[in-house]
């Protein structure tokens, strides 16, 4: 038995794994004292997204059919990186990979838990600007599709419900949020104010 919290672990048995994931199955003491079961999904790998910041004010997006929905997906450039890898060279490799960019600056924005009940997934954010365009280098499993639009209307569509991936949705407003607050750097909080046409909290007159 191993405590887990306010849990007590019982056991633990692989149910499935592969190169990407491996889903345990727990026999567990609840925080009642009842017995009972938690199934976790543990990923291999970080989740690693980039909001790259073009000097005329646009954004990269990447289209993609995400199999576990049966759907169409526009994101931002996100990938995965193993876990003895820097996270900045793997934020690197996703978006030449899928995008052909190359950045002369990248710096991380946040952290967070991306499906905390279920997964123990983390992910890793970057903001890239100062850009130089090139060939997209994608896997083979992959189709993608690329289209730049304005920061302004990402954030349109972010608010909108049209970009539903989670990951991006927090991607932009990360970012727009650490601009209005004056945590970025002067170049790419610019970008980001006058994309959105939103100031900095301490000048007159702005939201």
């Amino acid at each position: 038995m191993t405590k887990n919290g306010p849990w007590t672990i019982l056991s633990t048995e692989v149910g499935y794994e592969n190169p990407w994931i491996r889903v345990e199955h727990n026999d567990v003491l609840r925080p009642d004292g009842a017995g009972g079961t938690y199934g976790v999904v543990r990923f291999a790998n970080l989740a690693i997204g980039v909001l790259p910041l073009f000097a005329d004010g646009t954004v990269p997006l990447v289209g993609q059919h995400r199999f576990p929905f049966g759907a169409y997906s526009w994101e931002l450039p996100e990938g995965g990186g193993p876990k003895n890898e820097a996270p900045e060279a793997a934020a690197r490799r996703e978006l030449l990979e899928e995008t052909g960019v190359t950045a002369a600056n990248l710096l991380e924005i946040g952290r967070a838990d991306l499906s905390n009940s279920v997964t123990d997934e983390q992910a890793v954010m970057y903001l890239a600007w100062d850009l130089e365009e090139g060939e997209a280098q994608p896997e083979p499993d992959e189709v993608l599709a690329y289209r730049r639009v304005p920061f302004a209307g990402l954030l349109g569509e972010v608010l909108s419900g049209e970009v539903t991936d989670a990951f991006t949705q927090l991607m932009v407003l990360t970012a727009l949020a650490r601009a209005r607050a004056g945590e970025l750097p002067e170049a790419p909080a610019n970008l980001i104010l006058g994309a959105t046409g939103a100031g900095r909290p301490d000048q007159e007159g702005t939201l």
